[in-house]
């Protein structure tokens, strides 16, 4: 169970949505923050209704694996998120993350309302300006659309399946690459 959901929310709830390639790696640096209530693996920014596992990593449906998160934003602010969300992928390649490639596995920040569209691309400004690495940042930023929650196999893999998962981390060369780009602030 994820830290937030331990309390009850103070009140309204909001949803983020990021894709970050495999939406594996992406779930536990947000189940673990305090003030996130839950954290879903899933599909979204395709054309294709209610895909599959198969149908979106084969490419061609549109959809980015994603984790949309629930949140309490009187815990944890969408900056906060997104702080999270920049130090856990590379945002200098397109349509790939790590070992992962095709436009299944872009970056991209899903934006809910006005104002998560403007924090995304005010965070997006300062890391051009302040960031560590040379590269451009091709990172999307667009409107959210339909979430589809992927299989119930893929939810929670890093808790299911410890030891594949970490292997998958380390083989993939995620954890390299986030300290390349990141430093000591990267991943989990």
């Amino acid at each position: 169970m994820p830290q937030g959901a331990a309390t009850l929310p103070t009140g309204r709830l909001e949803k983020a949505t990021f894709a970050g390639g495999c939406f594996w790696c992406m779930e536990h640096p947000f189940d673990a923050l305090p003030g996130v209530i839950s954290v879903t693996s899933g599909y979204t920014g395709g054309q294709k209704k209610n895909p599959t596992y198969e149908e979106v990593s084969a490419g061609g449906t549109g959809h980015a694996e994603a984790v949309q998160i629930v949140y309490d934003p009187a815990r944890i602010g969408y900056d906060k998120l997104l702080e999270v969300y920049w130090h856990n992928i590379d945002p200098t390649v397109k349509d790939r993350q790590f070992c992962d490639s095709g436009h299944q596995y872009r970056s991209a920040i899903f934006y809910h309302n006005e104002q998560q569209r403007r924090l995304a691309l005010q965070s997006k400004e300062a890391l051009e300006k302040s960031k560590p690495f040379r590269e451009a940042i091709v990172t999307e930023i667009t409107p959210a659309g339909v979430f589809y929650p992927a299989e119930e196999y893929h939810q929670h893999y890093y808790k299911k399946n410890p030891i594949r998962y970490r292997f998958y981390r380390a083989s993939c060369g995620r954890d390299r690459r986030l300290k390349e780009l990141w430093g000591n602030t990267a991943g989990h």
